[in-house]
């Protein structure tokens, strides 16, 4: 094992920017040298905790000037591509950076060929996958226990821009990372466009892979509850179902399966100080090693933002939409441009608050 320690840089210091800067700070294959943020206050304020590292409000300025092995950002969706640039012209090996990697299929593409044409890798935070309990799904279905898989699904009552790609890279590693050769989907509800990460209040999607698996996803008001789970932004399920049994697991509570062999379950909750020290130093292993690719590379993470934007696409196209995608119109655009004037259905009154009629 190397012990070259690789110099980051941290821009954003809210609260998934602190994750990530404290994450890094506890490895010692890293040395958080520099962190930046629109406001000062907050950035002084996690600067003693992470080493008293150089501190700027201009991210391309420190980028520049502390030359990072690592370019870490963790800043609103909207300036994702402006980020990676700043990461790419200040030589960094790697750039990790929040789900969704971007807002359109034009800007995800200049991104992915930005990074691919100066060699540089990409992590992106699908990091709940490092939970025990989405461990132990895993595990039951490589094992054959339930058979052959037919059938991945996910569900969230938070909105697409926040959940969906957590649910289709989980689904997808579930399956193996098949690609998908379809999506046809369908959406309800206005009130979450302007959101930050902007969404239909409600969109469902199917997806046909290649290895002939299908897989079903839904975010939002209309999605079903997870009564097992109190916590509403954990009300996730992700699972597989196979010719022998099912496997699934429950972002706030747990996992179970019933498999040929009985009924198993375990208990496992998603906790950033568990799941972020794992997803860290897998970033280390890839830059010491090209072919220890990290489990939350940006190449997979692309086939499922496709995988969404092709599901979006198909409310606006009506229906399947093929895979790769074509080029095409900004998919959030569009949808603001057909989705009705009618208010969504709830699939329970806990999230009323967040899809208010």
């Amino acid at each position: 094992m190397s012990d070259k320690v690789y110099k980051v840089v941290v821009v954003g210091m809210g609260k998934r920017g602190k994750h990530h800067a404290a994450a890094f700070h506890a490895n010692p294959r890293f040395t958080v040298a520099g962190i930046c943020d629109i406001d000062p206050a907050r950035m002084e304020q996690a600067a003693a905790d992470l080493g008293n590292p150089k501190m700027s409000t201009d991210a391309a300025a420190l980028a520049a000037e502390v030359k990072p092995d690592v370019f870490c950002f963790c800043t609103l969706p909207n300036i994702r591509s402006e980020m990676v640039k700043i990461g790419v012209e200040a030589g960094a090996k790697l750039i990790a950076y929040e789900k969704p990697i971007a807002l359109t299929t034009a800007e995800a593409r200049k991104i992915m060929d930005l990074v691919r044409q100066a060699g540089v890798k990409t992590v992106v935070s699908h990091q709940h996958r490092y939970g025990k309990h989405y461990q132990a799904v895993k595990e039951v279905i490589a094992s054959g226990a339930i058979g052959r898989v037919h059938t991945v699904y996910g569900h969230a009552t938070g909105w697409m821009g926040h959940m969906m790609t957590h649910l289709i890279e989980y689904m997808r590693w579930y399956n193996d990372y098949a690609d998908a050769e379809w999506v046809m989907g369908q959406a309800s509800g206005r009130g979450k466009l302007t959101d930050i990460h902007a969404s239909p209040d409600y969109i469902a999607g199917i997806i046909q892979f290649k290895n002939g698996v299908r897989g079903y996803v839904e975010t939002g008001a209309g999605a079903p509850d997870v009564p097992e789970v109190d916590y509403w932004w954990r009300k996730c399920r992700i699972g597989a179902q196979g010719t022998e049994g099912f496997a699934e697991v429950l972002t706030g509570g747990g996992w179970r399966a019933v498999t040929k062999n009985g009924v198993l379950s375990g208990d496992g909750c998603m906790n950033y100080d568990l799941d972020m020290p794992p997803y860290i130093a897998d970033m280390a292993r890839w830059l010491d090693d090209d072919s220890a690719v990290h489990p939350c590379n940006g190449e997979e993470a692309y086939k499922g933002l496709e995988i969404m934007l092709g599901i979006t696409r198909s409310v606006v196209e009506g229906g399947q939409v093929a895979l790769p995608l074509s080029d095409g119109p900004a998919e959030l655009d569009e949808l603001a441009r057909v989705l009705p004037e009618k208010p969504v259905l709830l699939s329970m009154e806990a999230n009323r608050k967040e899809y208010p009629a």
